[in-house]
């Protein structure tokens, strides 16, 4: 290797390393600064065609071996209320658990409480179908009670999740515009006193709000697996199963509508949590499923591409929420195949022109060091400024850990690779912890 070719990986090495603090920098600005005016335009605009708003909103429970959670999640899902004069029901779809779920599900008397039981083998077609099958059911009785398709809409809240308070008559608020097909909430984490759970926290309270928050001014918002709410009538226009048996059957149906040109908002006004993952393999097990999923996903580039409903920025932004796992994933191996060789070439006596001495290597690994701790430092400050309802000392060890979470995220990358093209797609479900009851309303 010449000298010329040293220092165009060193350029090229520096420039990606300054990607990262730039691109936290821009997020940053996203969830700081950008989200009271947006907000205002979108709600005004809302107000302004008024004609959206549903009158009566469903929440959708997917539950299979859910007894540690269930009955606090319907507990939850019974205490949302609309905005006055709309209907709110809950459907559990009991997906053919073998646990206590129905049995726990038998003892909640309540007169908006409904469940769906699934038996094999129907059931357990994975989380899609089991959304597609209460979808029908919905959109069965929304007719035969002749309700608008438009005015109906549909919330799925994991067995572990439970909305804030207000989610419904915000969600309600944005549905005001009739070109608004869809609305995802923020998450956050319930169990954030575990270190995995705050470092979640972190992930979702700040960064993930931070991206939605861009996504929401460049119409590209993603819809997640818990706290997404669709209008019926969106949902009719994708056929008799909106949900795929795509690994991240909600990132694909967030797509699909983006296809139709359906307008998705994202709302951190309202919140729905959920339970963190804080065993190491079970967390990878999750993250390596996401990333599979996020590979099958990969074969709507085309239709993206071609789709006259998405602008040119909105479709830049798609394609890098598509394509930037896997680049990093691949450029991570090229720097330590890098430092690798470096080490090797320092060792043997000939050195690379790109780390001629110790010192030089000792230099670009403290370099490195920063760079990667920069962001989570940022990102606790974003997270302390707009949530405030966590201590800095723990949120600051979430932080240090923070590249250690990328890490584990690169290395299930991977394993997603290797799965897909092995052809394995089963999965087991994620484990839930058992928690305090809630009181049951009856109302």
């Amino acid at each position: 290797m010449s000298a010329s070719d040293g220092w165009l990986i060193a350029v090229a090495g520096y420039a990606i390393l300054l990607a990262w603090p730039l691109s936290t920098v821009i997020l940053v600005w996203f969830a700081v600064r950008y989200v009271g005016t947006h907000r205002a335009t979108v709600v005004n605009k809302a107000l302004a065609s008024g004609g959206g708003k549903p009158e009566q909103f469903w929440i959708i429970v997917p539950a299979l071996n859910e007894e540690a959670v269930v009955a606090n999640t319907v507990a939850a899902a019974l205490r949302l209320r609309g905005p006055a004069g709309t209907l709110t029901r809950v459907l559990v779809v009991d997906d053919g658990s073998d646990d206590r779920t129905p049995e726990v599900l038998a003892t909640i008397d309540h007169p908006r409480l409904h469940v769906m039981r699934r038996e094999l083998p129907e059931a357990r077609q994975g989380k899609g179908e089991a959304l597609n099958a209460a979808y029908r059911l919905i959109a069965s009785l929304t007719a035969s009670e002749g309700v608008p398709a438009e005015r109906v809409a549909l919330g799925i809240i994991d067995g572990d999740g439970q909305g804030s308070d207000n989610i419904l008559a915000e969600v309600g608020r944005l549905m005001g515009d009739t070109k608004v097909g869809a609305v995802q909430v923020q998450v956050r984490i319930r169990n954030r006193d575990k270190l995995l759970g705050a470092v979640q926290d972190l992930e979702f309270g700040a960064i993930v709000d931070a991206c939605q928050n861009m996504r929401d001014a460049l119409d590209t918002v993603g819809l997640g697996g818990n706290g997404q709410f669709s209008r019926l009538s969106t949902l009719i226009s994708l056929g008799s199963a909106p949900w795929s048996s795509c690994l991240v059957e909600d990132m694909e149906l967030g797509l699909r509508m983006h296809l139709q040109g359906v307008s998705i908002r994202y709302t951190s006004r309202a919140s729905v949590t959920q339970q963190a993952v804080v065993d190491i393999k079970r967390l990878a097990r999750q993250r390596t499923r996401w990333a599979q999923g996020n590979l099958q996903c990969a074969r709507y580039l085309g239709s993206l591409f071609t789709s006259g409903n998405i602008a040119r920025t909105a479709l830049v932004e798609i394609l890098h929420y598509l394509v930037s796992p896997w680049a990093n994933a691949v450029v991570t191996v090229m720097l330590t195949l890098t430092g690798t060789a470096g080490v090797l070439g320092l060792l043997t006596g000939h050195p690379m022109p790109l780390l001629p001495t110790w010192v030089s290597l000792g230099e670009s690994l403290g370099v490195w060091a920063v760079v990667t701790t920069f962001p989570g430092l940022v990102w606790v400050l974003v997270h302390r400024a707009k949530r405030a309802d966590e201590a800095m000392p723990r949120m600051l060890l979430a932080a240090l850990a923070y590249p250690l979470f990328l890490l584990l995220g690169l290395t299930a990358t991977y394993r997603a690779l290797g799965r897909q093209l092995t052809g394995k797609q089963a999965w087991a479900k994620t484990e839930r912890l058992v928690e305090e009851p809630l009181a049951l309303q009856t109302a």
